[in-house]
């Protein structure tokens, strides 16, 4: 008796911490997100590109077409089974073959097949031809980021990395979701105009990613040492949104895709901004700074890029190694942290940041040096960090 008391008490608190979870999601609940995810969705994003519209035809022809045949062949193999069985007296039929038979479910399929097949084809071949594109970005995926290169048209030159919103990190790792785009908020979305031919060409700098936006109808694989390309021409202005949707490692979640589609006017005021933001950002590696300047500055480099694994508080956890207190953090020589920096290491756990600037790097290699218990005095000028390149 007691065994079946203590059995029920471990249910009732069991269902008392499923209740807790479910009251705790209600809590969260959130609405549609425009170009994005939409609470209870079933069907496919609503299209704002030529090619995201005719998918969605496709998609709807073949489900109608295969629930057609589904009910087809079901009602008439039930009817068979029902209306010829064995307790009514019917008796098994003596044929062989029937060439009428064999011709029909023959010619038939093939037919279905092909009705398929023309327009699929169609849209196939439209969805990669990439000529003729008025603005081309290359996308490059890292663990767990996207950059993005302006290679031709109006914004060429531009460059930039683009990095889940730090606040939706901190929201992540408190267990505390909250807002209806979590986890889809970026630090710079991609910048793009409307009506216009976009090429996407996709690479990666370590594992393989893959680059989706639903709302256009886009996904192309992004892999390390090819390129590949796809494109799209949105016919709506908004921020439309999309995911890594390729398993590439444990921050597979914390890589999404932010679009913002603007007006021609918009669009090309955006380019100027970016570029005098770009101008403004350039440094120079020759340049001598003083540890205060490289250190503030280090701060913001390693609070978008390096705390979402070592933490900011600089002890990592699990396979992720502590920054306080390293080793290889503390030591004069700064060619070994530098190399790191710049390649990796562990096969991978950390990753390669040679698109950061000369500036960046070191001034968040001076920050670690000189951060938590880790008071070194030591400073890594550019300089050093494009030696190191060479």
């Amino acid at each position: 008796m007691k065994n079946i008391s203590n059995q029920l008490a471990s249910l009732l608190s069991r269902a008392g911490v499923f209740a807790g979870a479910w009251v705790a999601t209600a809590v969260h609940a959130v609405n549609d997100l425009p170009g994005g995810p939409a609470v209870n969705q079933l069907n496919l994003h609503p299209p704002v590109t030529r090619i995201a519209a005719e998918q969605q035809w496709l998609h709807w022809m073949m489900l109608i077409i295969c629930t057609v045949i589904f009910i087809a062949v079901f009602a008439v193999m039930f009817y068979s089974i029902w209306k010829h069985r064995k307790s009514v007296g019917h008796k098994p039929a003596k044929f062989t073959e029937s060439i009428t038979v064999e011709v029909v479910w023959t010619a038939v399929p093939f037919l279905i097949v092909i009705l398929m097949a023309l327009p699929a084809t169609k849209v196939l071949v439209a969805q990669k031809d990439t000529t003729n594109a008025d603005l081309t970005v290359k996308v490059t995926g890292y663990q767990w980021k996207w950059g993005y290169d302006y290679i031709n048209g109006e914004g060429e030159g531009l460059s930039y990395i683009s990095t889940l919103d730090s606040s939706h990190r901190a929201m992540s790792n408190a267990g505390k979701p909250e807002g209806d785009n979590y986890l889809l908020k970026v630090d710079y979305p991609l910048v793009v105009p409307v009506n216009q031919k976009v090429r996407v060409i996709t690479t990666a700098n370590d594992v393989i990613h893959s680059f989706m936006v639903p709302a256009f109808g886009i996904k192309q694989d992004a892999i390390p040492g090819f390129v590949r390309d796809t494109w799209f021409r949105a016919e709506k202005t908004g921020d439309f949104y999309g995911q890594c949707a390729e398993l590439c490692g444990k921050e597979h979640a914390y890589m999404p895709i932010h679009v913002k589609v603007l007006s021609a006017t918009d669009y090309a005021a955006w380019v100027d901004t970016e570029r005098k933001k770009q101008l403004a950002k350039a440094d120079d590696p020759s340049k001598v700074w003083a540890l205060d300047d490289l250190s503030k500055r280090g701060e913001k480099v390693y609070a978008s890029n390096c705390a979402a694994c070592h933490q900011a508080n600089g002890q990592g956890g699990g396979a992720i190694k502590a920054l306080d207190g390293s080793a290889l953090v503390l030591d004069g020589n700064h060619a070994n942290l530098i190399s790191v920096m710049l390649n990796g290491a562990g096969n991978g756990a950390m990753p390669a940041w040679k698109q950061l600037s000369d500036t960046e790097i070191a001034a968040v290699t001076s920050y670690i040096k000189n951060n938590w218990s880790n008071k070194t005095g030591q400073i890594v000028q550019p300089a050093e960090v494009l030696a190191a390149r060479k």
